[in-house]
């Protein structure tokens, strides 16, 4: 199984940090957050990543390199334009090939196992819901018997943690361009297509300068 990590984000709330330097690059205890994702993903087994990138993209590759000193190979999907979460990936679907592949948001921070996605996928996908953030509490999707569900006004919500198990399946018919993930999940989720588990671990959303000190902070404690 392959692994995706999107990492073509500007990371405008981080400034002054991103005006010279990618937000996957950015680092908290000494390391860029991307690299925390290269090496959980070849601890947990996968072999072949790709990754795709926009703003300053030329120093991921410049820092990563083909993924050989961490155990792995890495394909690039460089977009001239930011092509969002949906039009990234499909715009990389020529390397991820025709079986299921995880997806990881590279903004993010999370001590979740990623082997537990190497599994067999039933649906169009299978996502990791999270608590609902303090900056999000309105949560994203509903988890009902294992079945992702979109929210409903009054009904209790989870947050998409940006790390789901995929088919390519998901994206005939979609034409190339920038659009989001969400409303082909959605629609998905209308056809009983997505399957979701409820993450209670470590996870944050590193968006903010808030956020990423927040990282530092329990990367501190586990050290």
């Amino acid at each position: 199984m392959k692994a995706m990590i999107l990492a073509a984000g500007k990371g405008e709330r981080l400034r002054p940090l991103t005006l010279h330097t990618p937000k996957p690059l950015v680092r908290a205890g000494g390391q860029p957050l991307i690299e925390y994702h290269v090496r959980a993903l070849a601890a947990a087994g996968f072999e072949e990543l790709v990754i795709n990138h926009a703003w300053l993209g030329q120093q991921i590759e410049d820092y990563l390199g083909d993924g050989a000193r961490f155990g792995v190979r890495i394909a690039y999907s460089p977009e001239g334009e930011p092509l969002e979460t949906g039009g990234g990936i499909l715009h990389a679907l020529p390397l991820l090939g025709e079986a299921p592949f995880l997806v990881v948001n590279g903004d993010v921070w999370t001590d979740y196992d990623f082997a537990a996605l190497r599994r067999p996928l039933s649906g169009l996908a299978h996502l990791v819901l999270v608590d609902n953030p303090p900056h999000h509490p309105q949560g994203d999707f509903r988890l009902q018997a294992g079945q992702v569900r979109d929210a409903e006004a009054g009904s209790p919500a989870l947050t998409y943690s940006g790390l789901a198990l995929l088919d390519p399946a998901l994206f005939v018919g979609c034409q190339p361009g920038a659009f989001k993930l969400a409303p082909l999940l959605r629609r998905a989720m209308a056809d009983g297509l997505v399957s979701g588990e409820h993450f209670a671990g470590r996870w944050i959303d590193v968006g903010t300068h808030e956020r990423l000190a927040e990282v530092e902070r329990l990367l501190a404690e586990t050290r």
